[in-house]
């Protein structure tokens, strides 16, 4: 279990990340199809977070191997920080997810909403609470719905889906998993970490800050958002040099 890595100035510091997507189809090795995984998890080490947070389709699909599922559970088991893992719509909570068929429940420190815990994951050593609703099967949802009473000082949700703009919310073309300005709002939440778009973007109304990450093979960053006495400081903050090199 990561141990207490709690700041002398009370602040907390996540990076948050989506859309890894992993993949070994096409003939590439475990070491290969988990690249993005792993430099997430060294960025995160060298940025020194307190918490990483997956916001959804770290794989892309369910046909992922055995020898990349125990990979990419070796790398979370040692990345020596909590992770929060939100399953996506390419990596629903089934019966038998891939997050179910790795064990990953049972890493120290590895939180899944979905599996592990229905809703919400409590920090109480951080005064956070992290909530999120999982994708659990393939079809159309709501990704910030019914939020959940604040219970900790601090609170952040999770969600996977599509941002629509209120000047194009009527398009009857529009995708599915929307969130919405109001949705966001709705959360009252410190911050909202969002997943499913390849490019990082704020987005909402400004109510409540709500960021996508952008797929690190895409964007090259993570979010490294600060949970401080002076309000929430959000940044983008390159892949760690040795863990792109490796990517």
């Amino acid at each position: 279990m990561p141990g207490d890595r709690r700041r002398p100035d009370g602040d907390i510091a996540l990076v948050h990340s989506s859309d890894l997507h992993i993949d070994d189809s096409g003939g590439c090795g475990p070491d290969q199809a988990t690249a993005a995984l792993r430099a997430v998890l060294a960025t995160a080490r060298a940025l020194e977070a307190d918490l990483v947070l997956l916001a959804g389709d770290t794989f892309d699909h369910h046909a992922i191997g055995a020898p990349t599922l125990a990979h990419a559970g070796a790398l979370l088991a040692a990345a020596g920080r909590p992770v929060v893992i939100l399953p996506g719509n390419h990596d629903p909570a089934l019966p038998d997810c891939l997050c179910i068929r790795g064990d990953f429940a049972a890493i120290p420190g590895v939180s899944i909403l979905g599996i592990t815990h229905e809703r919400a994951v409590a920090f109480p050593e951080y005064g956070l609470e992290i909530w999120g609703n999982a994708h659990r099967d393939y079809h159309d949802m709501v990704p910030l719905h019914d939020p959940p009473p604040r219970a900790m000082r601090w609170q952040v949700a999770m969600g996977h889906g599509h941002y629509e703009p209120p000047e194009t919310w009527a398009n009857p073309l529009r995708p599915s998993w929307l969130i919405s300005d109001a949705a966001i709002a709705a959360t009252g939440a410190d911050y909202v970490a969002l997943g499913h778009w390849d490019r990082p973007a704020q987005v909402g109304d400004g109510t409540v800050p709500a960021f996508y990450s952008g797929a690190p093979d895409y964007a090259r960053t993570v979010n490294l958002v600060r949970l401080t006495r002076r309000g929430v400081l959000v940044s983008r903050e390159p892949l760690s040099a040795a863990a792109a090199a490796q990517g």
